[in-house]
């Protein structure tokens, strides 16, 4: 049997269903390659592997035992580390929750256990999700597999960086801004932004209430669709959960035909910023799509061109009243509690030692704009201009079924070498920040390497609320007819790590 770490999620599920391995051994084989190059990679913050390995061979027993089991049980997954785990240590790459232990699990981790998947520990993040590179986490930097001198992306880069480095066949990240999507254009591998309260909020450390979408990293489309359909659905538990059924996704990843269907590319997502390699694939993905079908045409989405300033209002204003409750009064970090200090003083002392300094730039600027006077100027003002983008969406709608562009401007650039310049760091986001505004389904699928850097580059698909089926099935079409031209899925033909791709 060849490597099982290279191996899709769906092939795994099938050589457990069949007999021919059992969970312990996918589980190990997994556990083993995180042991020989996560040193390099540095995508997790947490192994837990007597966890996993207890939770491998609790599946195999209910397999033994007969017990009818889900399409994905058994198969390991890479947890962001924003998400509550019972037990398991949960910072959001924070030095301010450094060693904290939840006492409960997150919805999204539940429906995991119930699947039967086997969480292999929490990946790395920036800082409460704040960053576009993963450069942000108090913990260190997490490096690209394609390139290890380069960014995996952010702020889920951990998640992306562990499934291209084969640590993982699954991993489940958030979505603020972009943080699956662009880690997966980022890496060669597909990153799911699903509906904004598709996916259930609950256990998730906050940043923006507003924009934060738990979502599905994998190396196939198919794969990504099975992880979404487990983690879906209604949520009684977080009051933004839409009580719908989930959409087909699984059916759609399975089918793939986009014959007839309507694709809109965005006129304003282009041009000039962008790398040229980028664009050139993005337009041959354009292409094949055409000749499979699909009727292209472009549409205008005007006021695209103010998300980026919007999204920098509106999230840095969520996240500074999200994050008031790390005060040290209730769990975390506490500096200076020395018997003299008042608990104003412990407060200010705890959180300019525990916050980074991307989080305190957010936390001040999100601060002034919601403080008296200022409130309608900026906070008040980029809330009208998230209505005007989600009737530029619903506008675009009615004249296409799915809205396309490319998932970055760049593919993944130097480590060190935007951090000091957080404008050009959040420019990262223009292509992805709309969808989460909107709070419509998006996806980034890969569609082929840079000319100029031989880098992994993403196609990005933006679908209605809660038609998440029709990314996947823009997303099969794509993987299969790249199949001939980049050997199906991109990551199955990248070499070891340390060897230039």
């Amino acid at each position: 049997m060849t490597d099982l770490t290279r191996k899709t999620a769906a092939e795994l599920a099938e050589l457990m269903t069949s007999g021919q391995a059992s969970s312990v051994e996918v589980t190990q084989a997994h556990l083993d390659r995180i042991a020989a190059v996560d040193g390099e990679v540095h995508a997790f913050l947490h192994v837990d592997s007597e966890g996993a390995l207890a939770q491998a061979k609790a599946v195999d027993a209910k397999r033994a035992a007969g017990e009818q089991l889900a399409p994905l049980a058994g198969v390991p997954l890479a947890l962001k580390d924003v998400l509550t785990q019972e037990g398991v240590p949960t910072t959001a790459g924070s030095k301010i929750l450094e060693g904290w232990k939840p006492p409960y699990d997150s919805t999204v981790v539940k429906r995991l256990k119930a699947a039967g998947i086997v969480i292999l520990g929490k990946t790395n993040m920036d800082e409460f999700a704040m960053g576009s590179s993963t450069e942000n986490s108090a913990y260190g930097t997490t490096h690209n597999p394609w390139d290890l001198g380069r960014i995996p992306g952010g702020s889920g880069g951990g998640s992306s960086a562990a499934i291209a480095a084969y640590e993982a066949p699954l991993a489940i990240g958030t979505d603020t801004g972009g943080s699956i999507r662009q880690p997966g254009a980022f890496t060669g591998t597909v990153g799911v932004k699903p509906t904004y309260g598709g996916t259930s909020r609950y256990g998730l450390i906050a940043l923006a209430s507003s924009l934060d979408t738990p979502g599905p990293c994998a190396r196939t489309t198919l794969d990504a669709a099975l992880l979404h359909e487990a983690i879906a659905g209604y949520d009684p538990m977080d009051s933004t959960s839409i009580n719908q059924d989930v959409p087909p996704v699984v059916a759609a990843a399975r089918n793939g035909d986009v014959a007839g269907l309507r694709i809109g590319v965005v006129k304003e997502l282009g041009g000039e910023g962008y790398q040229p390699g980028v664009e050139a694939r993005f337009h041959e993905a354009v292409e094949l799509l055409t000749k499979l079908g699909a009727e292209v045409v472009e549409v205008s989405c005007p006021h695209f061109e103010y998300a980026l300033p919007a999204y920098y209002l509106i999230l840095p204003s969520e996240a500074s009243s999200n994050l008031a409750k790390f005060d040290a009064m209730r769990y975390g970090l506490r500096v200076g509690d020395d018997g003299e200090n008042s608990a104003e003083r412990v407060t200010s002392l705890s959180r300019e030692a525990g916050f980074g300094a991307e989080v305190k730039r957010r936390i001040i600027l999100g601060t002034h704009a919601l403080s008296s006077g200022y409130y309608d100027a900026y906070y008040g003002q980029a809330q009208k201009v998230r209505t005007l983008i989600a009737r530029d969406f619903a506008n675009a709608y009615e004249q296409v079924d799915v809205l396309v562009s490319p998932a970055t401007p760049t593919t993944a650039f130097p480590i060190g070498d935007r951090i000091n310049d957080p404008i050009a760091m959040y420019k990262n986001d223009l292509c992805t920040i709309p969808s989460n505004l909107a709070g419509n389904a998006a996806a980034s699928f890969p569609c082929g390497l840079a000319d100029e850097d031989g880098l992994p580059v993403g196609f990005h698909v933006m679908a209605p609320v809660m038609r998440d089926d029709l990314c996947y099935q823009v997303g099969a079409a794509l993987e299969s007819a790249l199949a001939d031209q980049w050997g199906g899925v991109l990551m199955t033909k990248a070499p070891e790590l340390g060897v230039t791709r």
